[in-house]
């Protein structure tokens, strides 16, 4: 789900050459300060020298900067990148290939011949010229489409427009980025909010659609989400810090999104009169167990991760009411491409693992974990939202299908099968999550059935892998305790946003400390 090569070199060659001119102007600028600082009466004799530096040992050496530039994405991942992080692989990338440069001229020359005061002014002035030329577009581009924190980019009209739209919140990220074109191919109105963590590369070709509108604001800020929830009947809740390690890695924060922000979200959608809340829970609430679990097999989670979710759940169903009617989905083990792809979740990662090492690492290899294709979830999501609402309300799901309960060791072997000659190393560790998951309810009731095998998710990772559509698998855009981690907190912007947070986690039940993490969070 990557451009091709011609698209790439069709948007990319611009900006190519933008940063070459950057990189000469870098340069002269450099050379001009050395003449200028130095002592007059050597300043012919200087300006001989250095126009000879410049045109013997520069020109030729100078195509290795968008050589090293393009090795740290700058023409392919890092405009999906969050602004924070954005700016540190910019930075990392201009030091990195004035180093190599400066490397490179002194073995060509054998010589110091780029004097080190302006050696050093030119790594800054890259640097400088990088990032900065990035910050001038980033900040136009802002103006232009995106009015502000909880402004919306308004549709043109069309006959669709008179249906409510369906609000999804949290809709650039792995899920929601298919889901919301799914929404979109039915012809419904979609409007996304998102505060556009990992990027907006994943939606960003549906910005100007006539039926899609953006909401750009965090879903902990009470005043983004009155805004994204006027006019609309029907709520699609994704956002979440998703999995064990990056709930653990940030514990305060992984409260205010998980779960305090789903209670506040909830009681402005009942507010507003949102008829349908459908949330994103995960089977991993049912922790570890021996026994075929169902709907109302009792809820053992084991992680931070887990129990948010099933906190968010019981306060959605107990706000329940005559006008307000939240469905609960547990989501079964996603994997497979997308168009933010992932790759710190099993299948993902053991396929991309098998395909450059031949070598992957299973762990508690007999453990059961339920499999669902990231297609088959948006799937799940719009067979809930064309139910009819008496059928649905209020009621749990587990979404998946009971042919892909798979054992970690199978799914190695599926592997295998498809990466021949792949090795498998069986690990023992301390996880031991273990559970197999009936989907019958779903099945019965809504008539859901999975359309991707997990061989089929496989080869499409395959594909995407060979075809270089996705480049580098451990890029840490692909991992979200990774990225997170590089990024930094996300503790809430505003300090009205922290103190509403802390009031909807006031009521938390299974977080002793609770207060303090969020407090924690907040520093």
């Amino acid at each position: 789900m990557r451009m091709n090569r011609r698209d790439f070199w069709y948007e990319a060659l611009p900006r190519i050459l933008a940063d070459f001119a950057l990189v000469h102007l870098a340069a002269l600028a450099s050379l001009t300060a050395v003449v200028i600082l130095g002592p007059s009466d050597r300043s012919a004799e200087m300006i001989s020298e250095l126009r000879r530096f410049y045109v013997a040992s520069f020109l030729p050496l100078s195509p290795l900067f968008p050589v090293v530039f393009h090795l740290h994405g700058f023409y392919t991942r890092s405009r999906a990148y969050a602004t924070r992080y954005k700016w540190a692989v910019v930075a990392q990338g201009a030091t990195t290939a004035s180093l190599v440069f400066l490397f490179s001229a002194f073995v060509m020359t054998r010589a110091d011949a780029f004097p080190r005061s302006a050696a050093m002014t030119f790594l800054l002035l890259v640097n400088i010229l990088a990032i900065g030329a990035r910050l001038a577009k980033h900040w136009l581009s802002t103006l232009a489409a995106n009015p502000g924190p909880g402004a919306t980019v308004q549709p043109t009209a069309s006959a669709c427009d008179s249906a409510d739209p369906v609000l999804v919140v949290g809709g650039a990220g792995y899920i929601g980025s298919i889901l919301c074109r799914k929404l979109l191919a039915q012809g419904r109105r979609v409007r996304l909010l998102d505060s556009f963590v990992y990027g907006d590369q994943a939606v960003r070709d549906l910005f100007g659609h006539e039926r899609f509108e953006l909401c750009i604001g965090d879903c902990r800020n009470i005043q983004n989400v009155v805004a994204a929830m006027k006019g609309v009947k029907s709520v699609i809740h994704l956002a979440a810090i998703v999995g064990d390690p990056a709930c653990e890695q940030d514990r305060g924060s992984a409260l205010e999104i998980n779960y305090a922000a789903t209670r506040m979200m909830m009681e402005v959608a009942k507010g507003y009169g949102v008829q349908r809340f459908l949330f994103a829970s995960s089977c991993s609430v049912y922790g570890e167990t021996e026994e075929l679990v169902d709907e109302r097999s009792a809820a053992n989670p084991i992680s931070l991760y887990a129990q948010t979710k099933l906190d968010s759940e019981q306060a959605l169903l107990r706000g329940r009411n005559g006008g307000f009617h939240p469905t609960v989905l547990r989501l079964a083990t996603v994997f497979g491409n997308s168009f933010r792809p992932r790759f710190d979740l099993v299948v993902n990662l053991l396929t991309a693992k098998a395909m450059r090492d031949g070598v992957i690492t299973i762990y508690n290899g007999e453990q059961w974990r339920p499999f669902l294709h990231v297609d088959d979830v948006a799937e799940g999501f719009l067979r809930v939202l064309d139910a009819p609402l008496e059928l649905v309300s209020g009621q749990i799901y587990n979404l998946g299908d009971s042919r892909l309960n798979y054992t970690l060791a199978q799914v190695a072997e599926s592997i295998q099968a498809l990466v021949p000659g792949t090795r498998v190393e069986n690990v023992e560790n301390p996880d031991r999550r273990n559970y197999r998951v009936s989907f019958e309810k779903v099945n019965g009731e809504l008539g859901f059935s999975c359309r991707t095998t997990l061989e089929g998710g496989i080869r499409d990772l395959q594909e995407a892998l060979k075809s270089q559509r996705i480049t580098d698998y451990t890029d840490s855009h692909y991992h979200n305790q990774r990225f997170l981690k590089a990024a930094g907190r996300l503790s809430s912007k505003e300090e009205m946003d922290s103190q509403v947070m802390a009031a909807f986690a006031a009521t938390l039940e299974n977080y002793q400390h609770a207060p303090a993490e969020l407090a924690g969070a907040r520093k």
